[in-house]
């Protein structure tokens, strides 16, 4: 298998799997290889009330796709690891459910992987994002991004972007990440620069036009916060 295509998913909106089957058909049409597809239900089982139909859907319709499925939900960084654990692809991109990037975007995620010009490429999210979401939301991404260059020394501070892929030779240290809930991207952006071998490139993206925000559940940001701390205090 040439790429896999990771999407953790969790009480996802109406109609997502028609989502999928689109957007991941417009990047396998660019792409003109084959597209591996691992969804994870986090939490969430094919039993549940629609989601057997839209498992259909998805199985009707792609060719080469896999749903991961557990009862308990246990957080976006868990549900990654085990899809990421479960791809065959030589090229790993992982992203949101609901695909909230456009296709030249993954595009060039792909580009660049498959070229070997970095072992992981981090999507970097552009101005245009920021107008898109609540002020609250920005100021928490700019606090973070600042954390970041304060206390950890990093070069790419925009780790939270959902749109990221790696090579074979970054899979090791994605998988051995521990946060399971939001900051697992830092986690394994940090990882890669400690390891001092693998290549990390930063890479512009824009969202799609049509992407509508959720709301922020703010009861992450103390675990999210202990988190932090826990990775600034091992940063030897």
């Amino acid at each position: 298998m040439h790429v896999s295509v990771v999407l953790p998913c969790y009480n996802p909106q109406l109609g997502w799997e028609q989502v999928i089957c689109k957007e991941l058909g417009l990047f396998a049409n660019k792409v003109a290889k084959p597209v591996e597809l691992i969804v994870v239900l986090d939490g969430m089982t094919i039993a549940q009330l629609g989601m057997a139909h839209a498992v259909d859907t998805l199985q009707s319709t792609i060719p080469n796709v896999t749903i991961l499925q557990y009862d308990d939900n246990k957080g976006k960084g868990y549900a990654t690891r085990k899809g990421v654990q479960a791809a065959k692809g030589d090229i790993v991109i992982y992203t949101d459910v609901d695909f909230p990037y456009n296709t030249d975007s993954i595009y060039e995620i792909y580009h660049l992987l498959l070229a070997d010009l970095c072992d992981v490429a981090a999507g970097v999210k552009d101005n245009d994002y920021y107008a898109h979401v609540p002020l609250v939301r920005r100021m928490i991404s700019r606090i973070l991004r600042f954390f970041i260059r304060m206390f950890l020394s990093m070069p790419v501070t925009d780790t939270q972007c959902g749109l990221k892929g790696m090579r074979r030779s970054a899979i090791g240290v994605f998988l051995s990440t521990s946060i399971d809930r939001y900051l697992f991207d830092l986690e394994f952006i940090y990882k890669c620069f400690k390891s001092g071998k693998l290549r990390v490139r930063a890479v512009p993206v824009r969202l799609r036009e049509e992407i509508v925000f959720r709301k922020m559940d703010y009861r992450i940001l103390l675990p999210e916060m202990a988190n932090f701390i826990r990775l600034m205090l091992n940063k030897q």
